[in-house]
């Protein structure tokens, strides 16, 4: 199977110096970067926040890295120890060298990131591509997570037409000139293209080939294994998926599980109500 990489040195070179301005502009604060030997790849991660505590362990969504999550780092550095990790496969400081197949090798690749930080108790935070991940480790490799917060996660549905449509128009729209996108992203329902350093970057790894599997439907026998305290943050307006099918589905089957449906927030949650998304993982870390 193929893995996810650059198409040649200079789409490497290019992505990578766009990577590191972008890192210096977005996270000028303190910050330990570990590159941790994985089954699958050498993973990076970002530590940063006080020495003791249950770790906040963030994960990104499908092309994203580390840095979708600057504007959450200082408010939750100020509670807990924060863990910011590229996903081996995705367009970041990760290398992959291994073919991530399905959800049980994303558990496994997880587990051993979790396993070389030495953590035993993290706060697993994912969005969308990252929150199936985080599922499919409490899944396949339980006893590392205390919790889990899902935003807006992939999983619960096929992608359909909708989701495809909302993918390309967000992609037109952040092309646009920048003027022209507060207006667009209203109209296309999709907050994250105002993000301009995170656009440049996102254009910058347009030479990356990216490798990793399409997260399946979970099933019911699935869910049923989620015994951790779990708290689902659904965009009301989701492209990815019926939110409110979503919920139904999850209070019949996993009793840990508090969800949240958010008004006015499509799949792009974490950049349409910031504040919140902030809020709700501190509350339920502290839990």
């Amino acid at each position: 199977m193929r893995i996810g990489e650059f198409r040649n040195d200079r789409a490497r070179t290019r992505f990578l110096t766009a990577y590191e301005q972008t890192l210096a502009e977005l996270w000028p604060g303190p910050r330990t970067a570990l590159d941790l030997p994985t089954t699958f790849g050498t993973t990076r991660v970002y530590r940063t926040g006080p020495q003791g505590g249950e770790p906040i362990v963030l994960l990104p969504g499908s092309g994203g890295n580390a840095l979708m999550w600057h504007r959450y780092i200082d408010t939750l550095a100020r509670h807990r120890p924060v863990i910011a990790v590229d996903t081996v496969g995705e367009p970041g400081a990760s290398v992959q060298t291994g073919p991530i197949r399905d959800g049980q090798d994303g558990a496994t690749w997880l587990d051993e990131v979790l396993a070389a930080l030495e953590v035993t108790d993290a706060q697993l935070v994912g969005c969308s591509y990252g929150g199936w991940l985080a599922v499919n480790h409490q899944i396949h490799r339980p006893g590392r997570a205390a919790s889990l917060v899902l935003v807006d996660p992939a999983g619960f549905a096929d992608f359909g037409p909708r989701f495809y449509a909302w993918l390309i128009a967000g992609g037109l729209a952040a092309a646009a000139p920048r003027p022209l996108r507060p207006r667009l992203a209203r109209l296309v329902g999709n907050s994250a293209i105002l993000e301009h350093e995170l656009m440049g970057l996102m254009r910058a790894s347009m030479g990356f080939r990216r490798a990793l599997p399409v997260p399946p439907v979970l099933s019911d026998e699935e869910l049923r294994r989620l015994r951790v305290p779990s708290l689902f943050l659904l965009g009301a307006r989701s492209a990815m998926h019926d939110s409110r099918k979503v919920a139904d589905r999850l209070g019949r089957l996993v009793p840990s599980a508090r969800v949240e449906i958010v008004p006015g927030a499509g799949h792009a949650l974490p950049t349409d109500k910031p504040e919140l998304v902030a809020e709700r993982i501190l509350r339920a870390v502290e839990q």
